[in-house]
């Protein structure tokens, strides 16, 4: 059996074979909620979305995105929090984070270099297609309001990362990239070692549409995996900061109860997650 089947409750192994799916896509809907669901492959990735109680109640669209693609032994994601102050702040997060996965699908050349130089080209085509939103039906001084905050911009925070599986004879890669607060943490086996970022997450940092990243170059770390290690990685956006403090692994149910948030009326902030072990 595969091992990555002992982490899932037994009512979501049942039915569970050799035959697992070797491809899978998973995109947010940022008009709606995704309860707390898991794929398994070579990788078990769980992954959720929740809008905050006032988007919810207002029909609004949520600020973050996230996504996950997985084709046999590689698996990229993304994982959005646009910038509610900034212009379209939900346009940001999903024209910032499809661009981000379809970069790291390529994989070429990718290296921290790189990535700025591609969020640096991004602003352009962003620029384009947000000036090609429409308004609504503002007009006069709102109107006006709204053209000067679009010029300015719209904004995201974001993480990625692309993991390649160990080949026979051969270590695999792990490589991310960061700008804003958001959370990335990862683990070996049952050790957590995100101090290996501490001091890197700052909310002046992200993307804009108008100027590409802002607040300082992107993060970037790497390393490679080896065949016999266990690994975990874990990213979420503020909506789940409950979660900081919790180092083990937590039960889908009570992923859930945060998501709903039904113990404090909603939640405060959207929130986005996606956690990978393989």
């Amino acid at each position: 059996m595969n091992p990555l089947l002992s982490l899932l409750p037994a009512s979501k192994r049942k039915g569970m074979n050799a035959r697992l799916a070797q491809h899978f896509a998973y995109i947010s809907s940022q008009t709606g909620d995704q309860p707390l669901s898991s794929h398994l492959s070579r990788f078990l990735c769980r992954y959720g979305y929740g809008r905050s109680a006032e988007s919810a109640s207002m029909g609004e669209s949520g600020q973050d995105f996230a996504a996950v693609r997985i084709h046999k032994s590689v698996c990229c994601f993304v994982l959005c929090d646009g910038v509610g102050l900034s212009y379209r702040g939900d346009f940001a997060a999903r024209y910032l984070g499809s661009s981000l996965l379809d970069w790291l699908e390529e994989g070429r050349d990718l290296s921290a270099d790189q990535l700025r130089m591609h969020l640096e080209r991004l602003a352009s085509t962003a620029t384009e297609e947000l000036n090609r939103q429409p308004l609504g039906h503002e007009s006069g001084l709102m109107r006006s309001v709204l053209e000067d905050k679009r010029r300015q911009g719209s904004q995201s925070m974001y993480i990625c990362g692309r993991i390649e599986l160990p080949k026979r004879g051969t270590r695999g890669r792990l490589r991310l990239a960061w700008q804003g607060d958001s959370r990335l943490r990862l683990w070996n086996g049952t050790e957590e070692i995100s101090e290996l970022f501490d001091h890197t997450f700052s909310t002046a940092e992200r993307w804009s549409t108008s100027r590409g990243p802002i607040g300082g170059k992107p993060h970037w770390y790497e390393r490679s995996i080896p065949a016999d290690m266990a690994m975990r990685l874990q990213v979420y956006s503020d909506g789940l900061s409950d979660l900081d403090p919790i180092r083990e692994p937590v039960p889908d149910e009570q992923i859930q109860v945060l998501l709903d948030a039904s113990h404090t009326g909603g939640l405060d902030d959207d929130a986005a997650f996606i956690e990978l072990q393989w």
